[in-house]
């Protein structure tokens, strides 16, 4: 239900801006077909992987390597036997209570950002327990004695839907639109939409 409504929300974002700030003349799209040929499988794997594969992984690599560095630093170095990513979710924590989560969340998220798939391996390293799990009752054991509640974990899910995409997309929007200004947009919009939700979904499952 949560994934359909914020598909609604992505709908609806879409119309508005459509109507507003992208409102313009309706142009024409063309789509030009090639000639049909017989197709050379060998070939297209071989482009595939050169072109699509390898430059996609090679981008991501380029941008997950420096923020596992980072997040090996700020949980390895510490200042009176606290961890600067302790530092870091204690200054969060106010503002991650006030939408619904709390400051580990909000770290892995901007932790996350070079690939959005590391958000949640991020928030059980940062709650510091470490171990196999080998059923969903075990993490849930985890995540119940950090404080969760069915509020934390629903505000989680619609960040995670709706929040900025990962450093490689963003790249990619960059690249395609040629303007910082849009990717800077495609980033803030999805973002503060996430929030606002959190905040009244937050407000409205406190009330019951």
């Amino acid at each position: 239900g949560i994934i359909v409504f914020c598909v609604f929300i992505t709908l609806v974002i879409s119309k508005v801006l459509s109507v507003t700030i992208l409102k313009g003349e309706q142009s024409g799209f063309v789509l030009e077909l090639p000639p049909y040929r017989k197709p050379q499988i060998l070939k297209t794997i071989v482009r595939s992987l050169l072109d699509r594969t390898l430059f996609v992984l090679g981008r991501a690599v380029a941008v997950a390597a420096p923020a596992g560095a980072i997040i090996w630093i700020l949980a390895n170095v510490h200042i009176s036997d606290v961890s600067l990513l302790k530092y870091c979710t204690d200054f969060l924590d106010p503002f991650g209570r006030f939408i619904g989560v709390d400051g580990v969340i909000i770290m892995a998220f901007i932790l996350g950002f070079p690939a959005n798939e590391t958000v949640i391996p991020i928030i059980i390293m940062s709650y510091m327990a470490l171990v196999d799990y080998s059923s969903y009752d075990q993490l849930f054991q985890l995540l119940s004695m950090n404080g969760w509640t069915i509020t934390t974990a629903v505000c989680t899910i619609i960040l995670c839907i709706l929040h900025y995409p990962c450093s490689t997309t963003c790249l990619t929007i960059k690249k395609e639109t040629g303007s910082l200004k849009w990717t800077l947009v495609s980033m803030a919009l999805p973002t503060a939409m996430g929030i606002v939700l959190c905040i009244i979904t937050a407000g409205v499952m406190r009330l019951f």
